[in-house]
């Protein structure tokens, strides 16, 4: 016998409405309080969604997730549709939000200067026989929020992946980055591939409102910055 699916089932909804389908296409800030707790608990009751269920959930808290995340187990398993797994997750989850509130926020540091960009990235790539290009990711302050290799062994070997650098950017909110490599020779001379993939990747930048900002040569003692040489 075929099974019946009840009206109400996020089966049946439309697209931008199933939670975990509307994270995926517009992100995590784009979703409710009740629409986040609806993955929480991936699924109502016969009569009753998931987001409908969580929106009854909230409005016994006044709509506060603070006083949500005061209830105990057994007060959350009062909820037709919420037993022990699902009342554990929403505990679990208000727990960890506040876990996280509690934790004193990272310590970025910000790009004032070149100088700033080889204070950072000399540690790391300085002294290597071998070259690799790195992006540094900013915020709007200029400070930075991530930093990643996007390639190693030398930049005319290597094809450089545009879409990657600002899949990485917006996945990161950055507004803007800072292009990185060091020359093993210690010659401080910008090549003509470094001017092309500068270019290459400023065009790709602007088209997506993510500012290239310098793009810094460094060797083992010192640097050459393409903004402080008007090259950019």
């Amino acid at each position: 016998m075929e099974e019946t699916q009840s009206p109400f089932s996020i089966k049946y909804w439309a697209e931008d409405d199933k939670p975990r389908e509307k994270l995926m296409l517009k992100g995590k800030a784009a979703l409710s309080d009740a629409e986040l707790i609806a993955i929480l608990i991936g699924s109502g009751s016969r009569n009753e969604s998931a987001v409908e269920l969580s929106k009854r959930i909230l409005a016994s808290a006044d709509n506060q997730l603070g006083a949500l995340g005061k209830l105990s187990i057994q007060q959350l398993m009062q909820f037709k549709g919420i037993g022990e797994a699902k009342a554990i997750s929403i505990a679990a989850a208000m727990e960890l939000g506040r876990r996280r509130r509690d934790e004193s926020g990272p310590d970025l540091k910000q790009i004032t200067s070149s100088r700033a960009v080889f204070d950072i990235m000399q540690p790391i790539i300085g002294e290597l026989p071998h070259e690799e290009f790195w992006i540094i990711y900013l915020n709007n302050s200029n400070k930075v929020i991530y930093k990643a290799q996007l390639s190693k062994g030398g930049i005319t070997g290597t094809l450089v992946d545009v879409r990657l650098v600002f899949k990485t950017a917006l996945e990161h909110n950055a507004v803007s980055v800072i292009l990185v490599h060091n020359h093993p020779s210690g010659v401080l001379k910008a090549s003509e591939a470094d001017k092309q993939i500068t270019r290459q990747l400023k065009a790709a930048g602007h088209a997506l409102d993510v500012k290239v900002l310098d793009h810094v040569i460094i060797t083992e003692k010192s640097y050459l910055s393409f903004t402080d040489e008007g090259i950019l």
